[in-house]
């Protein structure tokens, strides 16, 4: 027998968009059903003791500075707490190592960060100083841009007005500077090659290369970020953010069905209406269905049965590189064979701009990187709930690993054109030996380990593509204006009351939950 619901809004995933959306549409009084394909919430928020018995590893998703820093945040912050909700931080967002042992650590205190850039290189202080206090001076403009809905009738006024108080020539010459890569940042702007090193590999975090149009803005922005919110990590593991955000949408009345994977979107007369799910209940919608999916899963699975112009651009989307996880159980804290890293949330091993410019290269052509780029992740620092008293954890992110797999890079490992539980172990063991090389008696600590391939990021997440965390490809064709398409018009499609929300949408990827917010504004909330 088919079963029904009926609603104001059905919301389809649930990942961080989805509860965002779902948490304020809930809270303006309307009625909200939430579809979530698998028995578990929170898309890449996934916290599980998958090492040993009392190691508790966030799978993906781990640093909260985008949604500390973002509206969402601002409006629904207070009750979240309330719903247990709580954040741990460390004066020491990140640091970079490099293979020679030398190394920088960047701290909340921003006049701590510029004497320390000046002790490496003459005027690098300044130039930093200078870099912050431009982003400031810019903020409210640059971050409506970059979280805001830019495509509405509000969006465009603010363009108006911005041109109307820089020249249209100002406004034209700052987007312009906006558009430099982050080498041409760096390598401009400081002297040091610890400072480079230390930036170099953000950008991968946003989806980006050092040599992507944009990346240096994206560079400040991300460096202005970890001064102003460190680099938290949710108390007892990123569950807990999807804990409390359930929590407060069945006090605001909404209701979560797990196990409810979307089928199709019911569309009549041009209009959707509702969700039919794989296990035939029918999820009907009186004001909106909010989709929270690739563009591939919306219009080649939802929408199939429907004709647009959608449909080859979804087709034609691209996605970028993948991910490789790795999280480790530790009998102590790590040793940082480079000094006093023992209270750094993220730490990068990376040489440089080169080093990372040759990984992500290597990636992107289908290689594992001879070298990777490396993210180390202590939440144990932070979080003492993560591991037995004592004991450590590791959580470590390699940004650029292959999609599709063409060979290796240094022609060591033996490839075929898929990841395979050898090719996992035997990248991972490549991993393990960079640690080793950092780490004093990493062997010794060590207790278990567990690996993420990009093929097991997507089988976790189906909106993983190819094991990538960032929704698409964030190339300048497909961000901003252009994000997904570049006939898009914010979150709505072709079909009228349908929405597309997520990390394929603008604002783009992160913890923010920009999208959803946005969307719910939109609707009212």
């Amino acid at each position: 027998m088919q079963t029904i619901h009926s609603s104001d809004h059905v919301v389809v995933g649930g990942g961080i968009n989805s509860l965002v959306a779902a948490a304020m549409l809930a809270g303006k009084g309307d009625s909200v059903a939430l579809l979530e394909r698998e028995r578990r919430l929170g898309g890449c928020m996934h916290t599980a003791e998958i090492t040993l018995p009392g190691y508790r590893h966030d799978v993906m998703a781990a640093t909260f500075v985008l949604f500390l820093t973002s509206p969402a945040f601002a409006e629904l912050g207070g009750d979240l707490a309330r719903h247990g909700l709580e954040f741990c931080h460390s004066p020491y967002p990140t640091a970079v190592v490099r293979s020679d042992g030398s190394h920088l650590v960047f701290s909340t205190d921003r006049k701590a960060n510029a004497a320390s850039f000046d002790l490496l290189s003459k005027g690098d202080g300044d130039r930093h100083l200078a870099d912050m206090g431009e982003l400031e001076a810019n903020a409210d403009f640059l971050f409506s841009v970059l979280g805001g809905e830019i495509r509405s009738a509000k969006g465009m006024r603010r363009f108006a007005r911005e041109a109307f108080k820089r020249s249209v020539k100002g406004l034209s010459s700052w987007a312009g500077s906006s558009l430099a890569p982050a080498r041409g940042w760096l390598e401009s702007s400081y002297r040091s090659e610890l400072v480079q090193a230390l930036w170099a590999p953000w950008v991968l975090h946003a989806g980006l290369t050092p040599e992507s149009t944009f990346g240096g803005q994206m560079g400040k922005v991300i460096a202005f970020a970890l001064e102003a919110a460190g680099a938290p990590v949710a108390k007892g593991g990123a569950e807990s953010a999807v804990r409390a955000f359930e929590s407060l949408i069945a006090e605001r009345g909404g209701k979560i069905f797990r196990g409810e994977d979307a089928r199709r979107v019911i569309v009549k007369r041009g209009r959707a209406t509702g969700v039919e799910t794989a296990s035939g209940g029918v999820f009907n919608a009186a004001k909106s269905v909010i989709c929270s999916v690739a563009p591939g899963q919306l219009y080649g699975r939802l929408l199939k049965e429907h004709s647009f112009d959608e449909h080859g651009m979804a087709s034609s989307f691209r996605h970028g590189r993948g991910n490789f996880q790795l999280h480790y159980a530790l009998n102590a804290p790590p040793a940082w064979k480079a000094g006093s890293l023992q209270d750094v949330a993220l730490i990068h091993l990376a040489d440089g701009i080169d080093s990372v410019s040759k990984s992500c290269n290597e990636a992107e052509r289908g290689m594992l990187p001879a070298s990777p780029t490396l993210c180390v992740g202590q939440p144990h620092a932070l979080d003492e709930s993560r591991c037995p008293p004592g004991k450590a954890v590791l959580w470590i992110q390699v940004p650029d690993a292959p999609r599709v797999i063409k060979g290796d890079a240094a022609g060591r490992i033996k490839t075929g054109s898929r990841w395979t539980q050898e090719t996992r172990e035997a990248f991972a063991d490549r991993i393990e030996s960079i640690l080793a090389e950092r780490i004093e008696n990493f062997q010794e600590i060590s207790l278990a380990r567990r690996a993420y391939s990009p093929a097991d990021l997507e089988a976790l997440n189906a909106n993983l593509v190819g094991g990538d965390p960032y929704g698409g490809a964030c190339t300048v064709d497909q961000l901003l204006f252009w994000r997904p398409f570049a006939n898009s018009g914010g979150a709505s499609t072709p079909v009228k009351r349908l929405f597309h929300i997520g990390a394929s949408t603008h604002p783009g990827p992160g913890l923010s939950g920009g999208s959803g917010y946005n969307l719910a504004k939109t609707l009212g909330a």
